[in-house]
């Protein structure tokens, strides 16, 4: 497993790369006086991270931890990984080709392509691009950049972990969406324990739930409003060993729900965010996590990659 130092010695790579994002502290019933919580709500808003999304601090630490080859980076991605990916390689110089499933929302395949990749389109999920990469980085020789299932990705989201922290060090709790699990694996990683870190999904893509009732990553559902960042059809190995020993538990939303959280942020907020990155926020609003008495609940707000036209 990944340790805290991993954790820090990605911080002083990633330093200057990417954005220590803000908190927000929020009071009892501000958020929602009609929904609560009636608790202390900690928002961090990485969703005003380059590319929109929290994904460069993985894609920055996988790439400046290794030799880059000539022939580039590869990697495959719903959507923002991909975007982070093409972001940092060409921050570094260095070329890169991202394989996205065929439903891909044209704004995130357009948002990979501005910022200089080559984009390729097909098959029906993240499953199937993943393996049209995997065969395309064995005739190229590119450094394929995995979307979660690395340590030195796992390492490079923790750091949004370790500036929460440092942040908002009165938590008790710490909502985070999951999709293949690097943003939380890497988060639980940095607490180990002295914060519940929860996993949030959509009841469409179920799989950090599926495998913690499991006790072994399994194959899930792919589905929903979320899929585009959350449609991963099996978590990561390696994040699930960090869950199994620090991760308090997973629940599951429905999409109306994350559609009244992305209402709730613009309205409440004046804040845009993808269904993905309202995710974690869902899980408050709806009931599906309610907090104990005293607690000091912190919200990853984790990407705002969508037409806004779909949310105002």
């Amino acid at each position: 497993m990944i340790t805290r130092d991993d954790i820090e010695e990605a911080a002083a790579r990633l330093a200057g790369r990417v954005r220590h994002t803000p908190v927000l502290h929020l009071a009892p019933g501000e958020l929602s006086p009609e929904l609560g919580p009636a608790c202390p709500v900690v928002l961090k808003l990485e969703l005003v991270q380059h590319t929109g999304s929290f994904k460069p601090r993985g894609a920055f630490n996988r790439m400046l931890s290794a030799a880059l080859p000539t022939a580039g980076v590869i990697a495959a991605s719903g959507g923002n990984h991909g975007a982070a990916v093409a972001y940092a390689a060409r921050a570094l110089g260095v070329t890169a080709e991202i394989f996205v499933p065929a439903p891909t929302p044209p704004t995130k395949v357009a948002r990979i392509a501005s910022y200089g990749a080559r984009v390729v389109q097909g098959g029906a999920d993240y499953a199937e691009a993943q393996a049209a990469c995997r065969a395309r980085q064995a005739e190229t020789g590119a450094l394929e950049v995995h979307a979660y299932d690395h340590d030195a990705v796992l390492a490079g989201q923790g750091t949004v972990g370790r500036e929460f922290a440092a942040d908002a060090p009165g938590l008790t709790h710490l909502l985070v969406a999951c999709g293949g699990g690097g943003l939380i694996g890497g988060i639980a990683a940095w607490y180990a324990g002295r914060v519940a870190v929860i996993g949030v999904e959509p009841e469409g893509c179920p799989g950090l739930h599926n495998a913690l009732a499991a006790g072994q990553p399994v194959t899930s559902p792919v589905g929903g409003l979320a899929a585009d960042s959350l449609g991963a059809r099996q978590v990561g190995g390696r994040m699930f060993e960090i869950a199994r020993r620090h991760v308090a538990g997973a629940v599951l939303v429905c999409d109306d729900d994350i559609r009244a959280a992305q209402r709730v942020l613009w309205e409440r907020l004046r804040l845009i965010a993808e269904p993905g990155g309202a995710t974690a926020l869902a899980a408050l609003l709806s009931g599906a996590f309610v907090p104990p008495p005293g607690a000091v609940v912190g919200v990853l707000v984790c990407g705002a990659n969508t037409d806004p036209g779909k949310v105002v």
